[in-house]
C-alpha cells in the first residue's frame, strides 16, 4: 500500500528555445539577468551556494545543488512551507536547446503552491525567452 502523504508531485516544463545552450545558461546563472525574468537574488553557479530569491509575496531559501556548465543545473526552492528542488537540462538540439525545468517535492496538501508552480513557471519561461531575445 502507498502512504499518500509522503507523495509528492512536481511541475515540468520543457520548451525548444532558438538560442544555444551557452546563451542560455549565462540567463540562468548571472544574477542581473535572473533578477529580470525570475526574482531578485545573490545567486552563485557554485555547488553549496546559499542564495536568496525575492518577490513581493516572499522570500525563498535556496542552495545549488549542482552545476554543470551549459548542461545542469539544480538548486533547493524552500519557502512558505514548500521544500523542493528544481533542476534545469538543457540539451542542444538542431539550431537551438531544449530546456527542461522539473520542480519536485510538491506534497498532497501543497495544492496552491503546486498550481502556483503550474502556472509560474510557464510565465517565467516567457519572460527568460524575451531576455534572451535581448542578450549578444
Amino acid at each position: 500500500m502507498t502512504d499518500t502523504r509522503t507523495e509528492t508531485r512536481s511541475v515540468v516544463v520543457e520548451r525548444e528555445i532558438a538560442h544555444p545552450p551557452e546563451k542560455i545558461w549565462r540567463a540562468l546563472t548571472q544574477p542581473h539577468l535572473i533578477e529580470e525574468w525570475l526574482m531578485k537574488n545573490d545567486f552563485v553557479p557554485t555547488v553549496d551556494h546559499r542564495f536568496n530569491l525575492s518577490a513581493e509575496w516572499g522570500v525563498l531559501d535556496c542552495q545549488v545543488l549542482e552545476v554543470e556548465p551549459n548542461k545542469t543545473l539544480a538548486y533547493t526552492w524552500n519557502g512558505l512551507g514548500l521544500e523542493s528542488t528544481v533542476t534545469w537540462t538543457l540539451s542542444a538540439v538542431g539550431a537551438g536547446t531544449l530546456l527542461r525545468m522539473e520542480q519536485v517535492g510538491f506534497k498532497p496538501d501543497q495544492q496552491l503552491a503546486y498550481h502556483g508552480a503550474k502556472a509560474g513557471w510557464p510565465r517565467f519561461f516567457g519572460k527568460l525567452e524575451e531576455v534572451l531575445a535581448r542578450l549578444d
